[in-house]
């Protein structure tokens, strides 16, 4: 990369899930030669539309968005993956003297584009076998107990009954004799050079997120999430243990469906995992200690993106 174009800046929006970061950065982009890049893991799906809270296509067609229907829900789409990617999208939209907004909440990708990726061993089959067999017996709730006392950090950062991230951390213990997040920790960013503006968006009132979170669920049945659901299912090349249909809302619907349990429960149970995951996103927020904070809950001041757009603007953008 020229050394001018790296004078361009990147620009980071994140904040827990229903905190309001499209709608902050849909009116940055109304005012300022930006871009969006998504960072979020089941944006990137196609046919994940209602669940996700996608931007509309018509908007995209007017605003420009990276990274949403990049792949089919049968692929599996990764942290790796997502940095090689997201670079790319960073120079090509440096090359048309913009500059990329990165708007989401998958924290464990915007770490690793911020952080850089750790050389993490390969994958042991013989451990991971042992390992579903104690989650098997035991559960991944006592897994992730034991992950708690060999890795705290990493452990703040994964729900419970994530087998998949609780499995892959236990396995880099073992087999390295250190955490994970040490591992992660030692990395080089990929975005080393390029001037950085970060901003946190985070609400005070828990209470009152919760509820929204509550309502947005509500909204997001109303729009058809629960046909949405039905006709990934109807596809027949999907199961539940596709990435794509393990994220929250669309794995509990699955479920339903599934005859595992009513829709109200499945509702019920939707609306929880999405408080949880919110949850997440604000531990893993406090952990990283990144970015400026941006208060959610005082509505969006028009200092921000007035200042923002004329900090671009300065650059002759």
């Amino acid at each position: 990369m020229a050394a001018a174009a790296r004078q361009l800046p990147v620009l980071v929006l994140t904040g827990p899930t229903g905190a309001g970061k499209t709608d902050w950065a849909l009116a940055l982009a109304q005012e300022a030669p930006v871009e969006i890049v998504s960072v979020d893991s089941a944006q990137v799906y196609r046919g994940l539309d209602i669940g996700t809270a996608k931007p509309a296509v018509t908007l995209r067609a007017r605003i420009p968005h990276h990274l949403v229907d990049i792949c089919e829900p049968t692929e599996s789409y990764s942290a790796g993956r997502f940095v090689a990617d997201a670079l790319r999208c960073i120079r090509d939209i440096h090359g048309r003297r913009r500059v990329p907004l990165l708007v989401g909440g998958t924290m464990l990708y915007l770490r690793a584009l911020l952080k850089g990726l750790a050389a993490l061993p390969a994958a042991a089959p013989a451990l991971r076998a042992r390992l579903d067999e104690q989650a098997a017996s035991r559960g991944w709730p006592a897994l992730h107990a034991q992950l708690q006392r060999l890795d705290p950090q990493a452990a703040a950062r994964i729900a419970p009954a994530d087998g998949q991230r609780i499995q892959r951390a236990l396995e880099v213990c073992v087999t390295t004799g250190r955490p994970l997040s040490e591992l992660q920790r030692a990395t080089a960013s990929p975005l080393e050079g390029y001037p950085l503006r970060y901003w946190t968006l985070t609400p005070r009132d828990r209470a009152a997120l919760h509820a929204h979170l509550a309502r947005r669920f509500g909204l997001m049945m109303e729009a058809g999430f629960l046909e949405e659901v039905r006709g990934l299912r109807a596809r027949g090349d999907l199961s539940a243990n596709h990435p794509a249909m393990r994220a929250v809302g669309y794995r509990q619907l699955w479920r339903h469906l599934e005859g595992d349990y009513g829709l109200t429960e499945a509702i019920s149970r939707g609306i929880a995992a999405t408080r949880q995951l919110a949850k997440r996103q604000l531990t893993w927020m406090r952990s990283e200690g990144l970015g400026e904070p941006l208060d959610a809950d005082g509505g969006m001041p028009v200092s921000w993106i007035r200042d923002t757009s004329a900090q671009l603007a300065a650059l002759g953008l």
